[in-house]
């Protein structure tokens, strides 16, 4: 058997064997919650800007850009701008290996692919160091509700000028907001890509665990996901991906377009 193949069978195996083992998901869940209490999301950056994301969620985001390739990439929610430079760092390695395949110069500032961002209070410090990151070429923020149809309208006519969409819901985390966000955006996605949404793990999370959030168990992004997917067959959860991490924000979250 050629190696390679040979090595996707074993990866692929392991993580048959990781959603079959229930006492691991429960240990999992077990050491989420109690890691919660402790900001553990807060920990991390990317390039200098937190990120506010579990590890395990970041290479799986890493892995689905390289592989769909997408030129726009639209994020709902900034706070400190981590997720932006992080997108925006691997829309530069995709336009570096384009380069390299054509043995073309790299020329960053004529690159067109980019990542909108939208959140509803960018706060001038954290927009200040995202301007003058070096990324920030790559980066349009957009001041407002996402789900303000005026913000809806710009964004699609941005998306317009793209191909290859993919979108990361983190927002708002409450069900109508996402479930509205979902509608929105999720229809940009390109087929094969990807809308991930984020913090779906707030379902599984104790009761009254979030008391100073509107958010909580039964009104969440997964109750958001649970009914859009009621309601269509475009979508599919990618479920190998919660598998092989166990560790993620975001079980069912991981949304792919199976059909246009």
């Amino acid at each position: 058997m050629d190696p390679i193949e040979e090595f996707k069978g074993l990866v692929k195996r392991n993580i048959e064997g990781l959603s079959e083992d229930a006492g691991l998901s429960n240990t999992t869940l077990a050491w989420i919650r109690q890691s919660s209490q402790h900001g553990y999301t807060y920990n991390f950056s990317w390039l200098g800007r937190p990120i506010i994301q579990y590890p395990q969620d970041i290479v799986a985001i890493q892995e689905l850009i390289w592989e769909v390739k997408p030129d726009l990439i639209i994020e709902t929610g900034i706070a400190h701008g981590g997720s932006l430079v992080f997108s925006a760092s691997m829309l530069a390695l995709l336009d570096l290996a384009d380069a390299v395949e054509s043995d073309a110069m790299l020329n960053p500032k004529g690159s067109h692919r980019k990542v909108i961002g939208i959140d509803i209070d960018i706060r001038p410090h954290n927009k200040k160091l995202i301007d003058a990151h070096p990324m920030s070429s790559r980066i349009e923020m957009i001041e407002g509700s996402s789900v303000d149809p005026r913000i809806i309208d710009r964004v699609r006519a941005s998306a317009a000028n793209y191909e290859n969409i993919m979108v990361l819901l983190d927002s708002n985390h409450t069900h109508d907001h996402v479930l509205s966000e979902l509608e929105a955006y999720a229809p940009l996605v390109s087929l094969g890509s990807y809308c991930v949404v984020l913090d779906t793990l707030i379902e599984d999370m104790p009761e009254n665990f979030f008391q100073d959030r509107p958010w909580s168990k039964g009104n969440n992004p997964m109750t958001a996901v649970k009914e859009f997917l009621e309601e269509r067959s475009d979508f599919v959860v990618d479920k190998a991906i919660e598998y092989k991490l166990q560790i993620t924000v975001a079980p069912n979250g991981y949304l792919k377009r199976v059909a246009a």
